[in-house]
């Protein structure tokens, strides 16, 4: 079958081509891809090409389509999962294989497992590490955004506290404790705040942090107060003695959970002071420099009980866990969408997406449409009609009129 997909080259070396499928082994599957979301991970991955840990050393002869938040349709099933997976089935795919002897995972390692495509062959990999799972959604931008809910989820799961006096360990964040999140108004910062909300364990108390002033008035409009659990946004630009001013604000002397969600060595060592005796520090944000290093109080760490943990992706239960908050509604991801576009401008927003800042970039693999911010539709455009319905939020509808509408590539 051919396909047209975005693959990696070298350092910053996007190419959109087309080019032949393999026909599936017994133990692979061909599938569509219908939407795939671009993740700063992939621009990670781009400006550092074969030097990036998961990228193969010889993508310039052998490259990889890039992309692994993606949702789709199987459309051929090997012999060996035939009785498990039927074609016509939706899917997603958790990316973070975690592979005993390499690092491979879809979008990073392989030339012909990945998102940013309209046809692909899903590895055996990813079948064996029982990675495909089956997706019930009402849409397939949702399942696109499964893969970064399921980071947030398993960022959660591994925050931890102690029982006085033993060695026990009670997984999660405090319940009824206080929650800040540093850097909050990104996609992950915005979903973080949609779990801690609507997740199986929720804090008494959230205060979310960022030095944008817009990005935080619209983050505390799509997550007031609610449910007995207060929400503060604090603007921390031009703020010299960023401890304080939390404390205050919040009305703490320290906070049980902290998520770092910007790699910065001074938001590091003001999350280290605001740690609350047994408070648990989440280093989520994942720096492109290997020597990055920051300042934490160790006196703490021995008398105070307090933890440091740090995740990079999830698993295959928290893409579960995921999929069901998904289909159940209990959050609503469609919040962190904030562009759309075609597979043809893929290449150029994932090489820009620093410069570009928003949320979350929608991809339609199958269509050819411009790089689209949802705020600046034009009036008269048939989506800005759609959107006044959700109040600029991307929705069903708005989903069905690309698939249905748009031209395909």
């Amino acid at each position: 079958m051919q396909t047209k997909a975005v693959r990696l080259y070298g350092k910053n070396d996007l190419r959109l081509e087309e080019f032949e499928l393999p026909q599936i082994n017994e133990d692979e599957i061909l599938a569509s891809v219908v939407t795939d979301s671009i993740c700063m991970s992939t621009w990670k991955l781009a400006n550092q090409g074969a030097d990036h840990k998961k990228a193969p050393n010889d993508i310039a002869e052998n490259p990889i389509i890039v992309g692994h938040e993606f949702c789709g349709e199987i459309l051929e099933v090997g012999s060996k999962w035939s009785d498990q997976y039927h074609v016509g089935e939706h899917y997603v795919v958790q990316a973070n294989l975690q592979l005993p002897d390499r690092p491979d995972c879809p979008g990073y390692s392989y030339q012909y497992t990945g998102g940013d495509a309209t046809y692909i062959v899903i590895s055996k990999d990813v079948m064996e590490q029982n990675c495909l799972i089956s997706y019930k959604g009402d849409t397939y931008f949702e399942g696109s955004l499964i893969e970064p809910l399921s980071c947030v989820v398993g960022a959660f799961e591994a925050n931890y506290h102690t029982v006085l006096g033993t060695y026990e360990h009670q997984m999660g964040i405090k319940p009824e404790g206080s929650l800040l999140i540093m850097g909050g108004t990104g996609p992950m910062g915005l979903l973080a705040i949609d779990y801690a909300l609507h997740g199986p364990i929720n804090p008494k108390k959230i205060v979310v942090t960022d030095r944008n002033p817009g990005k935080l008035e619209r983050a505390s409009k799509l997550y007031p107060s609610q449910n007995g659990i207060t929400v503060d946004y604090v603007d921390v630009s031009d703020v010299e003695d960023q401890v304080t001013l939390l404390k205050e604000t919040a009305g703490v002397t320290g906070f049980d959970d902290i998520f770092v969600m910007v790699p910065s060595p001074d938001l590091v060592k003001d999350a280290s002071i605001l740690l609350n005796t047994d408070g648990c520090f989440n280093f989520f944000a994942g720096p492109q420099n290997k020597d990055f290093f920051a300042e934490a109080n160790f006196y703490d760490i021995h008398y105070s009980s307090t933890h440091y943990v740090g995740t990079s992706g999830g698993n295959v239960e928290d893409t579960r866990k995921a999929v069901k908050l998904i289909e159940e509604k209990k959050v609503k991801v469609a919040n962190v969408v904030t562009h759309i576009l075609g597979l043809n401008a893929v290449a150029e927003a994932t090489l820009t997406q620093p410069k570009i800042g928003g949320g979350k970039k929608l991809v339609y693999t199958h269509k050819e449409m411009p790089f689209t911010a949802l705020n600046e539709l034009a009036e008269t455009d048939p989506l800005a009609k759609i959107l006044e319905k959700t109040d600029g939020i991307w929705s069903k509808e708005a989903e069905k009129y690309i698939l249905e509408n748009q031209n395909d590539i």
